[in-house]
């Protein structure tokens, strides 16, 4: 089993998820020094450096592996996502894997609206390109991270300054979000099941409040007194016109559109806000935001 953005979110807690069920892990990884590559050994996976921009690392890697978990291998550019060099490096891994007999890859990408078939043109030409190439192919498809209120805010949006959360949806209108965790446990029951999921696409989502929800449900478990904003036009467009373009986009009614009472069946521990806060965020919050309000 290869795991690639191994010392990232995704790819490091469904490492670990897989490697807590006693399955083999091989962690595709950059720099096999880091601290989050060294944790991971740790825990017993195997390293092994591979880089998307170098194609030429990539069959080592993979060699003898029958599944995948990919994670969407993203490149920026002065204008902001670079959709050529981030389908470049999926196909790279498609290629690479199909040519090592992989069977199975779960990949995930990115949640859908209804005016977008996946919100992002070079995670979706990867998802294409892999279901040419592999076998079989699992989709997952997860909206914002609860983990983002953890985050230091980029660009003037997510995380907290001063406790104030400030991002582009409107304020009383719920908005989708999965915890990491969730991702791993769909990816493992995959792995677990690949018959069942075969050729599957799964827009994952965990829970749906709305953001004043999501600030009160975050002062409550952390004492911390907290408050959203909601980003102006003007403010979404000084940042950056990408933000703006996906405000402008979720005003006009585009949205996430996760079935989550159906994804719960499926997997009956899909984590609520507050379940993910009670585990592991509230703690995680509470250091960064008692004092700052």
């Amino acid at each position: 089993m290869v795991v690639t953005g191994a010392t990232g979110r995704q790819g490091g807690t469904t490492a670990r998820r897989l490697l807590a069920t006693g399955r083999p892990v091989r962690a595709l990884v950059r720099d096999t020094t880091i601290p989050a590559a060294k944790a991971l050994e740790a825990a017993e996976a195997e390293l092994v450096r591979g880089d998307f921009d170098d194609p030429s690392s990539l069959p080592t890697a993979l060699e003898g592996a029958a599944a995948l978990f990919a994670v969407p291998p993203v490149a920026f550019g002065p204008a902001g996502i670079d959709v050529r060099r981030e389908f470049a490096r999926g196909r790279a891994l498609a290629d690479a894997s199909s040519a090592a007999g992989v069977e199975h890859v779960v990949f995930t990408g990115v949640a859908s609206t209804p005016d977008r078939p996946a919100d992002s043109e070079g995670k979706k030409r990867i998802e294409d390109y892999l279901r040419e190439r592999i076998p079989s192919v699992t989709v997952l498809r997860p909206v914002r991270f609860m983990s983002n209120y953890l985050a230091s805010p980029i660009m003037g949006i997510d995380g907290f300054v001063g406790g104030v959360h400030r991002h582009i949806f409107p304020a009383e209108e719920p908005v989708q979000i999965i915890a990491v965790e969730d991702i791993a446990e769909f990816a493992a029951l995959a792995f677990d099941q690949p018959d069942q999921f075969a050729g599957r696409t799964l827009e994952l989502a965990g829970d749906a409040p709305t953001p004043t929800e999501a600030v009160t449900a975050i002062s409550e478990a952390t004492g911390a007194a907290v408050r959203y904003e909601q980003l102006s036009h003007a403010e979404a467009a000084a940042l950056s016109p990408e933000i703006d373009r996906v405000r402008e986009r979720w005003v006009s009614g585009a949205r996430w559109h996760s079935d989550i009472e159906v994804l719960r069946v499926v997997h009956p521990g899909l984590r609520t806000l507050a379940d993910w806060l009670a585990e592991s965020g509230a703690a995680l919050l509470g250091d960064r935001l008692i004092g700052t309000a």
